[in-house]
């Protein structure tokens, strides 16, 4: 049912109605690290998404089943999302929200929008997918992008090397959870039913680690804890990775997560407005490539790479 109508949705607008569904995730998807830096504070990373995971993975459910998503996975199709949800959720997330103990929510967001390089790099021997021309030019324009912003912001000594590796590792494992969704994607199954099984098998796992290695009893319930909580719940884990995989199922692997290429400016900008971390100018002129590179990755290309 939510697949018929988002479809029928989008085919009675056309275009206009696309590039607003893609508009809306890069706001949700983008907006993500910036709240997340701010519940740190108040709760360890882990413990934060374990519970996180578990009360969006149980209300996905609870969603498919109101809208008639009828049977849930089999066996092969629930082994498939407990792998997706180990690297899009558990793995990606563990690591990206660990490093940002250390580095600001907008140097994340600079560090994780690389995913469509490496991305594209898999896609062809991988998925077998084309390289144009004008693609392999927007995606060299975004590296180059995402250097700026990395080397002004380790240059200046802003941000932690530690913590950019563990940065580096979740980007790693979520271009892995893309080339996995995009190889391995499961049939027959709905995008609520199928998005809360991998959000409960994130939490499950990360749950027992975070018991382990950080202390429950640091958590402090406070106002700005609760209302990220819930926004990264509500809006980011149901709302933000609905979008996602719907986005993933109707484009190629590329040109979706070349979508990515906008988390820098926007990533920048939620952590300057939200957690008052500071833009240098180095950020600035780093966005300029990104957004060409996006223009470029995105458009439709007649030429291949061989």
């Amino acid at each position: 049912m939510v697949q018929q109508s988002l479809r029928h949705t989008l085919r009675k607008s056309g275009p206009a109605g696309e590039l607003l569904l893609l508009g809306l995730f890069c706001l949700i998807w983008s907006s993500a690290f910036a709240p997340a830096k701010i519940a740190l504070v108040d709760c360890p990373p882990l413990l934060l998404l374990a519970t996180r995971f578990l009360a969006a993975g149980l209300l996905c459910l609870a969603l498919g089943r109101w809208r008639g998503e009828g049977a849930w996975p089999d066996g092969r199709a629930l082994a498939t999302l407990i792998l997706l949800g180990l690297l899009n959720n558990a793995i990606y997330l563990g690591l990206s929200w660990s490093g940002m103990q250390t580095v600001s929510s907008g140097f994340t967001a600079v560090l994780i929008s690389a995913n469509p390089l490496l991305t594209a790099a898999i896609a062809g021997p991988v998925l077998g997918e084309r390289m144009t021309l004008a693609k392999a030019g927007g995606l060299l324009l975004g590296l180059v992008g995402v250097t700026l912003v990395v080397r002004s912001r380790l240059g200046g000594g802003m941000e932690a090397g530690p913590g950019t590796l563990l940065v580096a590792g979740g980007l790693i494992s979520l271009v892995a959870g893309t080339i996995a969704y995009k190889r391995l994607a499961p049939q027959g199954v709905g995008p609520w039913t199928g998005n809360g099984f991998q959000l409960l098998a994130g939490g499950l796992a990360l749950m027992p680690v975070a018991l382990t290695v950080e202390d429950a009893g640091s958590v402090r319930l406070t106002l700005p804890l609760v209302l990220t909580y819930l926004w990264m719940v509500l809006g980011v884990s149901v709302g933000g990775y609905f979008l996602w995989f719907r986005i993933l199922a109707r484009r190629s692997a590329t040109a979706a997560s070349s979508l990515h290429f906008l988390m820098p400016p926007l990533g920048l900008g939620f952590g300057w407005l939200i957690a008052g971390e500071s833009v240098p100018a180095g950020d600035l002129i780093g966005i300029l490539p990104i957004a060409a590179g996006i223009a470029l990755v995105t458009r439709p290309g007649r030429r291949a790479l061989p």
